[in-house]
């Protein structure tokens, strides 16, 4: 199952309208609050010219990118936390993602009506960010007055007690407004909060949907988010969906001279899907034969025979070791053979940490 990030904002920032162009799906975007309700989700190939490079060289019967997953909740507005606008409903979506795409409007058109009433993105920004800090606390709180009374004993259980002290950490910097990424837990704590799923935990991107004209000009709304982003130490990607979404219905010519045109040198989608990769900590290593190239997805870090498990769980129990070699040497030599002469090919075991890029053949007993 491919990893997911959940698209969230106020409503009528452009979710949905971006969601339609990653996806080229059909979520439904309307001008008026709450025209999503139930989350549209669209699995999106993660595009990465290395796999093309690799096909060119071992040429394969079939080609299989690498995915992700995007889910386009419905819009939050303030008080979402105690129910506001079907709030518990949407907060429950978003728990179940594994990264937010915070998107914040960043454009002036007097034709899309703003919730708020005008277009200030730090308003809605800490609108957002409060009603997920509300609904962590809401979450941490309960945890912790539950825990709280297990620990009245002075013989109380060591696991209990540390429970507690992490549940104590989480509630101070929740209750400070401060999100529970911020939170160094040690790594004793750490496993007593993952079934918690705190929203605001998540690694976040910020989004800034802007017109046309602030997709390389200066736009002050753009300045603020980024500064509002570098304190937080999170990103900023931007984009103009309106365009984004007349790319997305383009065939690939057309793309390429569209985007020839307006001097850029990759959709602006491709950017934010990178960006969500990167900010799960997600690299890509590939196999490849004449049967199939393909690229896989691992968290970065994996040693092989974790690698080994995202193909099938019985390459991981099985694991022996894995021929290795990078794709930039078979761009290089220009086949695996004189990969092979080179020396470059290696045979790694159990405790190598596979790298991104990685062309990788295992070899495992069951």
């Amino acid at each position: 199952m491919p990893l997911n990030c959940g698209i969230v904002g106020l409503p009528n920032v452009g979710k949905s309208t971006i969601f339609n162009a990653l996806t080229s799906a059909k979520a439904q975007a309307a001008n008026y609050p709450f025209c999503t309700i139930d989350p549209n989700t669209g699995v999106v190939t993660v595009p990465d010219v290395r796999l093309e490079k690799i096909s060119k060289l071992i040429v394969p019967k079939s080609l299989v990118p690498t995915t992700m997953e995007f889910i386009d909740i419905a819009g939050l507005v303030e008080g979402a936390s105690k129910g506001e606008g079907l709030g518990n409903q949407f907060l429950g979506h978003i728990r179940s993602t594994d990264a937010i795409l915070h998107v914040v409007r960043c454009f002036a058109d007097p034709e899309v009506i703003h919730v708020a009433g005008g277009v200030n993105p730090l308003h809605d920004i800490d609108i957002i960010n409060t009603e997920l800090l509300l609904a962590d606390l809401d979450t941490v709180d309960k945890r912790y007055t539950k825990v709280e009374k297990l620990c009245k004993p002075a013989n109380a259980d060591h696991k209990v007690k540390t429970e507690f002290a992490a549940l104590g950490k989480l509630k101070a910097a929740l209750e400070a407004g401060k999100p529970a990424r911020t939170v160094e837990l040690t790594e004793e704590e750490l496993p007593y909060t993952r079934d918690l799923h705190l929203i605001t935990a998540k690694p976040l991107l910020y989004v800034a949907n802007v017109d046309e004209d602030g997709l390389s000009g200066h736009n002050e709304w753009v300045d603020a988010v980024e500064k509002r982003a570098a304190e937080e130490n999170s990103q900023v990607v931007r984009i103009c969906g309106s365009m984004e979404s007349e790319i997305a219905q383009l065939d690939a010519a057309e793309r390429n001279e569209f985007l020839k045109e307006m001097g850029l040198e990759e959709p602006g989608l491709d950017r934010l899907i990178h960006s969500a990769y990167r900010l799960l900590g997600l690299i890509t290593y590939f196999t490849a034969g004449v049967q199939e190239v393909r690229a896989w997805t691992i968290v970065r870090g994996t040693k092989a025979p974790g690698a080994a498990g995202v193909i099938h769980s019985d390459f991981e129990k099985g694991f022996i070791k894995a021929d290795c070699y990078h794709c930039e040497d078979l761009f290089t030599h220009g086949s695996e053979q004189a990969v092979k002469e080179k020396g470059l090919l290696k045979s790694e075991g159990k405790e190598y940490t596979v790298k991104d890029g990685d062309i990788l053949f295992f070899k495992f007993n069951v």
